[in-house]
């Protein structure tokens, strides 16, 4: 049996994707071409992937910015806006881990600093800068991408887990602002995702088996088994919901915070 496409009626809108270059990012910004749409991608250096994209004919604009800093963000909004006249969508995705192997007392201020400049504050300053064009499109939309580690704290990365509790609780609040006005903001939470965050070189997996003195599949193996599944989430099926997120399809969704961690939480 062959079954239909699920049409989500985003061709031809403007969506801007922060963390664009690989992992979720990346599969986020494939997602929304194939949907038809017309992307600007922000990534603090180009890649091969996103490279390749554009060679196949995709709508794609490639930005390379550090959302880290107080201008990037604003720059990769005013320069979809600029190339494109209009925003539609807004994916908050930059994110950024380091394993904090000595404990809390080894992560110093500047640790704490660029934790929250990567994971909350570059998402805070994006959504300023986007939302009056969402506003003006008279359906806009946020998706931002959370973590589980908002609602599993872990002293392993315990600067991580305060960014992204701070990331949901900010875009719950802005979803009662922004609502009347015709935005809707929702998060997705994965847990462990297969990308270089936690497999590739100076990954979690990697650190952490350095730090014990165990082989990094075994690390990961292990976290894996913390789920219902038994495996890690791919970058696909975190992008498959964001899309949808983003989409006229959940028309009726926001503030809401969905989890894509093969039943790692067990709280309701």
């Amino acid at each position: 049996m062959t079954v239909a496409p699920f049409d989500l009626g985003l061709a031809g809108q403007t969506v801007v994707v922060t963390g664009a270059g690989r992992g979720i990012g990346l599969a986020v910004t494939a997602g929304f071409l194939a949907a038809g749409c017309r992307v600007v991608a922000g990534s603090r250096q180009r890649t091969e992937e996103l490279d390749r994209l554009v060679e196949q004919g995709a709508d794609l604009t490639v930005v390379e910015v550090d959302l880290a800093t107080a201008e990037g963000p604003a720059a990769l909004v005013g320069a979809a806006v600029a190339a494109h006249g209009r925003l539609d969508v807004l994916v908050n995705n930059v994110g950024a881990v380091r394993p904090r192997v000595d404990g809390f007392l080894a992560t110093t201020d500047a640790d704490w600093e660029w934790t929250f400049a990567v994971n909350f504050t570059a998402a805070v300053r994006a959504t300023r800068a986007a939302l009056p064009h969402l506003i003006a499109a008279g359906d806009g939309r946020i998706v931002t991408v959370s973590s589980v580690n908002a609602r599993l704290p872990d002293p392993l990365v315990i600067d991580y887990c305060a960014a992204k509790a701070a990331l949901s609780n900010f875009c719950k609040a802005l979803s009662k602002q922004v609502g009347p006005q015709g935005v809707r903001v929702n998060c997705v939470s994965p847990g462990p995702v297969e990308t270089a965050l936690w497999n590739g070189g100076d990954g979690m997996a990697e650190t952490l088996g350095k730090s014990l003195g165990v082989d990094p599949a075994s690390v990961a193996g292990n976290v894996a088994a913390q789920a219902a599944t038994g495996r890690f989430t791919t970058p696909a099926e975190v992008a498959d919901l964001v899309l949808f997120l983003a989409s006229p399809r959940s028309g009726n969704t926001t503030g809401a915070d969905y989890l894509v961690d093969g039943g790692m939480i067990d709280a309701l």
